[in-house]
């Protein structure tokens, strides 16, 4: 029986609890925070600027990360002339850096209503990174278990670490692509938000 651990792919993206079941990928994620402070849109800019996670790709600080590391292994064996796929499984840990700010209770409302708009987003951005490296998980697990036999295991060995590839160089592609989308509409989805907030407001009142 061969058990080839296949390479572990280590991204970190702009911007704890585990699940495990019966031929799914053993998921992680967990969280980290670093403290902002300031009492204006202004202030707060220059903090996430300041002090947000640094990327070894862009080099410079962003407001938000979120680490992924998948990897996994497979065990095959030669049975009657073919070897064969027994079982894979894919490991995946997603750890998210988000901002934490300090001075919420000094802020004047005006304040506190950009930043929760601008939080709410940075989070639900490195979230959907998070869930895009769960489905990549999946479809690697899949792939690996529906590989066909072949005539030996060297044969397998290479199929395993082709299709391995092809599938993390997808994900990568579509997390670059996420990235991309999310720029560009940066700003029109933060005015789309105040309004509402905004709105929500003067209707209480």
């Amino acid at each position: 029986m061969r058990r080839p651990r296949f390479a572990i792919m280590a991204l970190t993206l702009l911007c704890a609890s585990v699940v495990t079941s019966a031929s799914a990928p053993v998921i992680t994620k967990t969280y980290s925070y670093f403290d902002i402070r300031g009492l204006t849109g202004a202030d707060l800019e220059r903090e996430l600027s300041k002090h947000g996670p640094l990327l070894d790709k862009t080099g410079i600080r962003h407001p938000g990360a979120t680490k992924i590391k998948l990897g996994g292994s497979v065990d095959y064996r030669s049975s009657g002339g073919r070897c064969r796929v027994l079982d894979a499984k894919v490991t995946l840990e997603t750890h998210l850096t988000l901002p934490r700010w300090k001075d919420r209770n000094r802020a004047n409302r005006e304040t506190v209503m950009i930043w929760d708009t601008l939080s709410s987003d940075i989070k639900r951005h490195e979230e959907r990174h998070a869930e895009i490296a769960r489905q990549y998980a999946r479809k690697l697990e899949q792939a690996l278990e529906a590989l066909r036999p072949e005539r030996t295991c060297q044969q397998m060995e290479v199929s395993v670490e082709a299709t391995s590839k092809a599938i993390i160089d997808r994900h990568a592609a579509d997390q670059e692509r996420f990235d991309r989308v999310e720029a560009a509409s940066f700003e029109r989805r933060m005015l789309r938000m105040l309004r509402f907030k905004v709105d929500k407001h003067n209707n209480r009142s």
